[in-house]
């Protein structure tokens, strides 16, 4: 399957994190009474998914990110665009997220049997923990009890981080959502599951500056796979580019690794080996998994917490407000 390897160590954290009194409480065992299938029914159908669609753990992760980066984490991602509207879901950044389906059914399934109760944005955070853990890394408690926003603008994707940000772009753009240094990196490590479109990286393949055709940080090697994979040609099918580690479809420390060899794909992954404030971090997790493991469940947890507002809904259908 997509999500086992021979000696992958599962590691297991339950983490707890206080939210700040202005939020809304969040709770790890908010369903307990009136939805305890809630997440047994959320796990079956992303594995379910993933059985069929290896692409789903790496689309689920980032859906959860991109979510709670516009409006925080409030399922804004999931509405569709209507005729006065251009929805988050249409924004170039989320062209490529997809597999909204897959919450869509969870959804229905729940609705099933527990009617208006978990919401959306809770069923995303829930689903985002179970693509990490199926694919050989951490498991962690979420704090539920999120409620679905109402308001979704695509032209709110570009305060997404770009991946041509160096650090102090990409630090700006986390301590705005309440994350540290340390949170940014350790995030960005969910890159470990995933793909991207030549779009995103090319620019560092040719042309790159005055004195460089190819970005010098990058693997010289490495950039030559890149261009095959990318060819400057009109023939280039509409899916081109490349995985963002070696061990695309297994949650571990390899994009850590990847960067200490100049194989980080967006420039703004080796931008971390090249900054003091965030180069100890991409070493530390290079050579200790556990570390990364830990870390990252406790920044999931702190990510998750962001934007949560006692306001809003609990959605009957995903893509559209009650």
């Amino acid at each position: 399957m997509a999500f086992s390897k021979t000696l992958v160590f599962t590691m297991i954290f339950t983490v707890f994190a206080m939210v700040k009194p202005s939020e809304a409480a969040l709770d790890a065992h908010y369903y307990d009474r009136s939805c305890p299938v809630a997440e047994k029914i959320i796990l079956d159908t992303v594995r379910n998914a993933t059985l069929y669609d290896p692409k789903v753990p790496a689309r689920l992760l980032r859906m959860f990110f991109h979510d709670c980066f516009i409006r925080g984490c409030d399922a804004s991602i999931l509405l569709d665009s209507t005729r006065s509207n251009q929805a988050e879901k249409d924004g170039p950044p989320n062209i490529s997220v997809r597999s909204f389906y897959v919450i869509e059914e969870a959804k229905t399934k729940l609705e099933k049997v527990c009617p208006r109760t978990v919401s959306c944005a809770d069923v995303i955070a829930i689903a985002a923990r179970d693509v990490v853990t199926l694919s050989g890394g951490p498991y962690w408690s979420v704090l539920k009890g999120r409620k679905d926003g109402t308001i979704s603008r695509a032209n709110e994707t570009v305060n997404l981080p770009a991946p041509t940000f160096n650090v102090s772009q990409l630090i700006q753009s986390f301590a705005a959502r309440g994350l540290s240094v340390k949170d940014m990196v350790t995030l960005s490590g969910g890159h470990t599951l995933g793909f991207s479109h030549c779009s995103s990286f090319e620019a560092r393949l040719q042309n790159f500056s005055k004195f460089h055709d190819i970005d010098p940080s990058m693997n010289f090697a490495f950039a030559q796979t890149l261009k095959k994979k990318c060819p400057r040609s009109s023939n280039r099918g509409k899916n081109a580019g490349t995985v963002l580690d070696s061990t695309t479809s297994v949650f571990d420390n390899d994009y850590y690794k990847q960067i200490l060899s100049g194989k980080g794909v967006f420039g703004s992954d080796q931008a971390l080996l090249g900054d003091y404030r965030t180069k100890w971090i991409v070493e530390t997790f290079a050579r200790d998994q556990k570390a990364f493991f830990r870390e990252f469940a406790a920044s999931m947890v702190k990510l998750g917490n962001f934007g949560v507002k006692e306001t809003g809904e609990v959605r009957v259908k995903s893509g559209f407000v009650n």
